[in-house]
């Protein structure tokens, strides 16, 4: 039987199988070293056999990690021969390794399989890493952690507190569902092809959202306003939402935040506050 985990050679020989040419469309960029692997790994968490979710398993490098370490995988790829590939390779490398496949856009699944997953593990392309992210945590209750790879600069920004500079939409949002924080970086040369940058590793930890009337759809299209034009205070920035800025600083005041604020300074807490007044 073949080692457990990939290597750079068979990453090519399988990808040569199928005739794949990695796009950047899709973020295709394979981790194809075990130690990394296993650092990522480690880096969730994770209860022992703890089920497991991972978007966009690719050729398994993270896939046959999660299940060598004893945890069911039940994973969404979109790419069909990717999706068709995987049983093959777990079967061949890890035969009584519990894997579901769902073919299919992870941001088009409304129902998972059971035994639910309750942590999110996954490397996600960096043009829909955050749109992915979100989708989960609002469709799946049973998600209760996570641990994702992404660009560093998605990275800094899902766990960047308020009044950072890269503080804005990502981490208002993921902030309603969990704490997000950088538990560390992986360098380019790990994975195949060579991206052009690092990736950062964020943890997430989900909590109740913070206690408001407001619906989270009203609290996420005050996030959106509030940074849609970051250099305007929140009194002009929010005047759409209250049909004027003289409405909105009167919201403001009464949600207790300085109508001249920026929406760089505001948790979701307070953004959860504004939002309550809204009409």
């Amino acid at each position: 039987m073949p080692a457990a985990l990939l290597d750079p050679r068979t990453i090519r020989e399988l990808a040569a199988g199928l005739d794949l040419r990695p796009t950047k469309q899709r973020g295709q960029n394979f981790v194809h070293d075990a130690n990394t692997v296993r650092r990522i790994v480690a880096a969730a968490e994770l209860s022992p056999a703890e089920p497991v979710l991972e978007i966009g398993p690719g050729l398994g490098s993270l896939t046959l990690g999660l299940l060598e370490a004893g945890h069911p995988v039940t994973a969404i790829e979109i790419d069909d021969r990717l999706a068709g590939l995987l049983p093959q390779t777990v079967a061949e490398r890890l035969p009584s390794a519990q894997l579901q496949v769902i073919t299919a856009d992870a941001l088009t699944v409304t129902e998972l399989p059971d035994p639910a997953p309750t942590a999110l593990v996954a490397n996600l392309p960096y043009n829909v890493s955050v749109p992915v992210l979100l989708t989960m945590f609002e469709r799946f209750d049973s998600l209760r952690s996570g641990l994702v790879m992404v660009q560093a600069e998605v990275a800094d920004r899902l766990a960047a507190p308020p009044g950072s500079r890269t503080y804005g939409v990502p981490s208002a949002k993921i902030a309603w569902y969990s704490r997000a924080r950088r538990v560390g970086t992986v360098p380019p040369k790990v994975f195949w092809p060579v991206p052009n940058v690092e990736s950062g590793l964020v943890r997430l930890g989900r909590h109740d959202p913070p206690p408001t009337t407001a619906t989270r759809q009203q609290v996420f299209a005050v996030v959106d306003a509030a940074f849609a034009q970051r250099r305007k205070m929140l009194r002009s920035a929010l005047s759409g939402l209250f049909g004027g800025s003289a409405a909105a600083a009167e919201a403001l005041t009464e949600a207790g935040v300085d109508p001249q604020a920026r929406g760089e300074s505001i948790d979701i807490a307070g953004f959860a506050r504004i939002a309550e007044r809204i009409g």
